[in-house]
């Protein structure tokens, strides 16, 4: 099983997390912030990622640093899961829609650290979350995941579905990347020999 788990304490966040990309779907996620609670819950199921999060942030302050160093703990939980990447499909891909959201998600487990964000949210809040921390989120996981992540909106004016359909098409990508290849079982997927 790829698991890892991780204690991160900062001035600003105290967060405890643990993965197993092998799982069922199942998380238990307390981040304080209820909007990244619900996105996480349906990225682990739709990822099929077993995910705890246990977070105590500034949330006096806003959500930025709790959904920001969430988003550094996730990517570290997939970099030290994925080890050295022996066996995985490494890319993955998935056109996702969620009502009149369409999201496409593309991601390489590459070692090389790139966002192309390309999403038009249109309100600057849902619910008490600000929306540009979804941004935020996915900088901070590339970082230190080391992959590369492209998330296009072809279409969506609800920023919930936008949102939301972007967490499960990144987590559908995502899943697929990860999922080791039977028939390259015992390969680096890269001609360098090293991701």
């Amino acid at each position: 099983m790829r698991t890892s788990e991780i204690s991160r304490k900062t001035a600003e966040t105290d967060i405890k997390m643990s993965l197993c990309l092998d799982g069922n779907g199942n998380s238990e996620i307390n981040s304080g912030c209820g909007f990244i609670d619900h996105m996480l819950t349906l990225f682990a199921s739709h990822g099929r990622f077993d995910l705890k999060v246990s977070c105590v942030g500034d949330t006096q302050v806003d959500y930025h640093h709790t959904v920001e160093d969430i988003g550094i703990v996730l990517g570290t939980l997939f970099k030290n899961a994925l080890s050295d990447k022996k066996g995985i499909n490494r890319y993955g891909n998935m056109l996702l829609p969620m009502d009149e959201a369409l999201i496409l998600s593309a991601v390489d487990f590459s070692g090389r650290a790139y966002l192309n964000y390309n999403v038009d949210i249109p309100t600057m809040k849902v619910g008490d979350f600000d929306t540009e921390l979804c941004e935020e989120f996915w900088l901070a996981f590339v970082r230190t995941a080391e992959c590369t992540l492209h998330i296009k909106q072809l279409d969506g004016k609800n920023s919930h579905h936008i949102i939301e359909g972007i967490f499960k098409s990144v987590a559908r990508a995502m899943r697929m990347a990860v999922k080791i290849n039977p028939d390259t079982a015992n390969e680096i997927p890269s001609t360098k020999g090293v991701l």
